[in-house]
């Protein structure tokens, strides 16, 4: 049995071969004519490679237009290989960086080495590419991170992000106390790397106020010079202002933690005319965020 099975497989791919064309289906159609391969079914999908972002970031040498589906965020990819990069299907808009990590000698720590939605590692402190995405303190990846994204006055009712949600997408500008993006403060988000909506990637989470005070003391300097000459080479990214949605480009960095503050939350901000230093900050603000490894 075991030598006919084999005999049948090598029969049908040298029929596969021979006709350059396969259809798969169930009611025994030919494949169409401009099809290599004709997949069709009334009742069934098809089913690409399903992996997390970590493991299609290390698929070695991908082919340009290479699919498959990332099982972190359930969205499609295909590999742009004149970008080098991997590129959501809906919109073309959102990439997947490949996860790169930098250590830290000093304090022990590795982080990833550029920032969320960054397309690379700071050349400079206002390397523009470097400055990646702003994040509302809390919120997961669904758009309303990206610098150009829409506004609106709409508070979130719930955390968790779905399409159902008139505000998913679109930075949450709020004028009234606590200036929390979220109706009723939830101080359990992106708490270590299980945490509900870490935005960072499988074996990343945001770090604590230690944890980014550590890396601050490790500096030549408390300033945006020591952030760039440090491992990590942190950009000044900015931030976008909760009242209004507006990008502020001041030559500062602002970087969130996880700790909790009261109603705050405490962050890392750097500028030459304010040194280096930890503030505690509205959380409907739009900071970078930078993943540490668990």
């Amino acid at each position: 049995m075991k030598r006919i099975t084999i005999f049948l497989t090598v029969l049908i791919f040298s029929a596969m071969a021979i006709q350059a064309q396969v259809a798969i289906n169930d009611d025994g159609s030919a494949a169409n004519a401009s099809a290599v391969l004709d997949v069709k079914s009334t009742s069934k999908g098809f089913m690409p490679p399903r992996m997390t972002a970590t493991e299609i970031a290390l698929i070695a040498s991908p082919a340009a237009g290479l699919l498959v589906f990332n099982t972190d965020d359930n969205h499609y990819y295909f590999y742009d290989d004149g970008a080098g990069e991997w590129k959501e299907i809906e919109l073309g808009t959102n990439t997947l960086i490949p996860i790169t990590t930098v250590y830290n000698p000093i304090t022990g720590e590795t982080w990833m080495d550029r920032n969320l939605g960054a397309s690379q590692v700071a050349t400079s402190s206002n390397d523009a590419a470097s400055f990646g995405d702003l994040y509302q303190w809390g919120r997961d990846t669904e758009g309303h991170e990206i610098r150009t994204a829409a506004i609106t006055s709409v508070n979130a009712s719930t955390p968790v992000p779905n399409d159902g949600n008139s505000w998913d997408g679109l930075f949450i500008k709020e004028f009234n106390f606590p200036n929390d993006w979220l109706v009723t403060q939830d101080n359990t988000l992106w708490q270590g790397v299980n945490g509900t909506n870490n935005p960072c990637p499988t074996g990343f989470r945001i770090p604590t106020e230690t944890e980014w005070n550590d890396e601050m003391n490790s500096w030549a300097t408390n300033d945006p010079a020591g952030a760039f000459g440090s491992p990590l080479k942190l950009p000044t990214a900015g931030y976008r202002y909760f009242l209004n949605g507006s990008i502020m480009l001041a030559g500062e960095g602002n970087y969130w933690s996880s700790t909790i503050s009261s109603t705050k939350t405490w962050d890392l901000h750097f500028s030459d005319a304010n040194g280096a230093g930890f503030y505690s900050n509205y959380r409907a603000y739009g900071f970078s965020v930078r993943c540490i490894k668990d």
